[in-house]
């Protein structure tokens, strides 16, 4: 009877000759489809979110202290890709990724519905949690089911995951346009109603393709013996405890939820790491390729707590000293964060190109991440002409050039990263590598959060340099290390 590892060899080996998706298999336009609808209801409301939380009751608004609201959206993002984990996990020992995708949509619906229609703060507290552990069971898992349609040499690997990161970036394009647009029109809870019709449409789509896509996509790699299913229980029952007690307690506040997200995410970083590089189920090649994977963790920390600040400090700028005026019209505030998206689908396919044109020429993974970092920082040095500016202070074409800058260093890294996790990943921890590349996310993403409270809109130059310099020498720190680490990568690249 053939076991996971063969169903997955007989997959790929058959998706080796399926080009039908653009030179991709078939069954990766059923998993970008789904995505690309998860992305549109995540970014859509992320992009009304802050807006939401400190502006005025008489604005449609929260009217939350602004250092609250971002440390808020610092922790919710972080606890997104935390999350991770947990489907992570499940989809390894319990369910099977496929299957943890397929639920994980439900749950982000309901989480939309919760904020459009369950008013203040309990809609925005219920909304959160569920969006955050279902898009954290979705991310990880929809990365691994892409991941079950290459074999390890199949060289149009990192192209389909670039062609898997338009999706992502159609979706994140077309939310904060239209929800915006919902939002400056009729209301914050008519934008979160669309993002809700969103994932609806996302569901429903993905439910037609679903039985496509391959039996290792739906197979359980580790499954947990029967008798650990009271265990489990107690233990889910105990965390579930903890959070309600620390909440009651006032240990768990809304001014440090961003703290409490990073301390989390470390331990369970460590945690992760010494789990995986300690287990009977892998050989000395693979803990070789863990170890290797540590110093590109660290450096995608750094360029998460940069990039994501798109949804703090930009957000705050965008708001208060961005020139949004076009043609004597002022554009909604989330309006900005379609930038990026545009460029990711302008320059995804020339990327996804050139790495396919290259080969086995192109530059190595930690090459790839120490020039990202590099990028990141520029970006944000690049602030420096505006800084310091009053109200309409800065012309939009500056914020788009800057966030060029943003897209060239994501393209370096981020669909790099999904793959890479994938190609070092022990194969009983496949899924699990994932999460662990999302746990970097979710570390720089509540980084960000907590950064957004030493930004100071009148004296923006020490922020603005600090944190550029500080991620252009972490990428130059990495592109001197890359022969050490591609040695610990064994074959890798």
């Amino acid at each position: 009877m053939s076991d996971a590892r063969d169903d997955a060899t007989t997959a790929t080996t058959a998706s080796d000759h399926d080009t039908r998706f653009f030179g991709q298999p078939w069954a990766l336009a059923h998993v970008f489809g789904v995505e690309m609808w998860e992305r549109f209801s995540f970014y859509g409301m992320q992009g009304i979110l802050l807006i939401y939380m400190y502006y005025s009751a008489a604005q449609g608004g929260l009217g939350i202290d602004e250092g609250v609201a971002t440390g808020i959206v610092g922790a919710y993002g972080g606890a997104v890709y935390l999350s991770t984990i947990l489907g992570a996990w499940i989809a390894d020992r319990i369910l099977g990724s496929e299957r943890v995708l397929f639920l994980s949509a439900w749950v982000i619906m309901a989480g939309h519905l919760a904020l459009a229609l369950v008013p203040g703060v309990l809609g925005l507290g219920t909304g959160l949690v569920l969006i955050a552990v279902g898009s954290g069971g979705l991310k990880a898992n929809a990365t691994s089911v892409v991941g079950t349609l290459y074999s390890p040499e199949d060289v149009r690997r990192d192209a389909g995951f670039s062609l898997f990161y338009l999706g992502i970036n159609l979706g994140a394009f077309f939310g904060p346009i239209l929800t915006g647009l919902m939002q400056s029109t009729l209301g914050f809870h008519w934008g979160f109603g669309l993002a809700a019709v969103g994932m609806a449409a996302g569901l429903l789509q993905y439910s037609f393709g679903r039985k496509s896509l391959p039996a290792a996509a739906r197979s359980v790699p580790n499954p947990l013996p029967r008798s650990r299913f009271p265990l489990l229980w107690a233990v889910a029952a105990a965390g579930i405890l903890l959070i309600v007690i620390g909440v009651l307690t006032g240990i768990i506040r809304a001014d440090n939820l961003a703290t409490i997200v990073i301390v989390v995410t470390v331990l369970a970083a460590i945690a992760y790491f010494a789990v995986i590089l300690s287990s009977r189920h892998i050989d000395a090649v693979e803990r070789s390729r863990v170890f290797g994977f540590i110093p590109l963790f660290v450096v995608s920390v750094g360029f998460w707590s940069l990039f994501q600040q798109q949804f703090t400090v930009l957000t705050i700028y965008s708001d208060k000293q961005l020139d949004r005026t076009l043609f004597g019209w002022e554009m909604p505030v989330s309006w900005v964060q379609s930038i990026n998206p545009i460029f990711i689908i302008v320059f995804s396919g020339v990327f996804a190109a050139l790495w396919t044109k290259l080969g086995k020429r192109q530059p190595s993974t930690p090459v790839k991440f120490g020039l990202a970092a590099i990028a990141m920082g520029a970006s944000f040095l690049l602030f420096l002409p505006w800084a310091n500016g009053g109200a309409n202070s800065t012309p939009l074409m500056a914020i788009v050039l800057i966030l060029f800058g943003f897209t060239i260093a994501e393209l370096l890294l981020s669909p790099v990263g999904l793959s890479v996790a994938t190609k070092l990943a022990p194969h009983r921890f496949m899924t699990q590598m994932v999460a662990l590349f999302f746990l970097s996310v979710a570390l720089g993403t509540a980084i960000a959060g907590w950064l957004a409270q030493f930004y100071d809109p009148d004296d923006q130059v020490p922020y603005f340099t600090t944190i550029g310099g500080v991620a252009i020498v972490m990428g130059v720190a990495l592109l001197l290390a890359v022969r050490p680490v591609l040695k610990l990568m064994r074959g890798v690249r």
